[in-house]
């Protein structure tokens, strides 16, 4: 483990971090800078301007900040699906998850200002990495937002999602007692824990995930699949990329828009 990780101090947020380091890591994730100040943003103004326009925050896949992300075509599929939707890119990059405070800094720096300035509609959207930064600000403020997108989200390590598929899928799993905390240990599991809970169909219609056929994390994207309404998840030819990722919020924004 290369010492930058090792150097970490192990409270449970960060034991949880420390393991979603290292796990992204062994993925080939090496994009970690340290952050020097809140979370840079990126707002686009929706085409359509209204009092009562929602907004729509887009955390970033592993190895992109935010002017990877502001080059990629999401705002604008976005925006061309619902052109009344704001569309805020968060340059929510590893090194925010290193520090172990990146749900917080979204709720105090992103989420609870934009209510504050009047949006009433905000959708939590992310791309892999980006995607199980939605789950794991799910976890920690459930309903905080009127529902997520996730593109291909990281679910965990391989042999987790093994499990849960040999179980019979996420209906039949048992994730086990749930825990006093999060921690490395068990992390990845409470992620899932989040995904379980999408039985209840109230739960499950705040919920859209896309993902590409030949996506690394296909076999995840299936097994949660079941949980949702049929046209919440998007399976699309493609592999883990900005241009599935594009094409599949087009089609789910233009659903929620309708």
């Amino acid at each position: 483990m290369p010492d930058r990780f090792t150097r970490l101090r192990h409270s449970s947020l960060r034991d949880l971090l420390s393991g979603l380091l290292m796990s992204l890591v062994l993925l080939g994730c090496t994009y970690l800078r340290k952050p020097t100040g809140p979370i840079p943003v990126l707002e686009i103004p929706a085409p359509q301007q209204s009092a009562d326009r929602p907004l729509v925050i887009v955390l970033p896949g592993r190895g992109d900040d935010l002017d990877d992300l502001g080059r990629t075509g999401i705002a604008k599929a976005i925006q061309k699906a619902w052109p009344r939707a704001d569309v805020l890119l968060a340059g929510a990059t590893l090194g925010y998850y290193a520090e172990g405070k990146v749900q917080q800094r979204l709720h105090d720096e992103i989420i609870g200002p934009a209510r504050a300035r009047g949006y009433k509609e905000i959708w939590l959207t992310g791309a892999s990495m980006g995607g199980m930064g939605a789950l794991m600000y799910e976890r920690t403020y459930p309903h905080d937002v009127t529902g997520i997108v996730l593109y291909a989200p990281y679910m965990g390590a391989p042999s987790l999602v093994r499990e849960v598929a040999a179980a019979g899928g996420v209906a039949k799993w048992d994730p086990g007692a749930e825990p006093a905390a999060p921690d490395a240990d068990n992390y990845q599991r409470e992620i899932w824990r989040v995904v379980k809970a999408w039985q209840d169909p109230a739960e499950a219609q705040r919920i859209w995930l896309v993902c590409g056929d030949s996506d690394r994390f296909i076999d995840a994207a299936r097994l949660i699949s079941p949980l949702l309404p049929p046209q919440h998840f998007v399976e699309l030819k493609g592999g883990h990329d900005w241009d599935v990722w594009d094409q599949g919020a087009a089609q789910v924004f233009s659903r929620i828009a309708h």
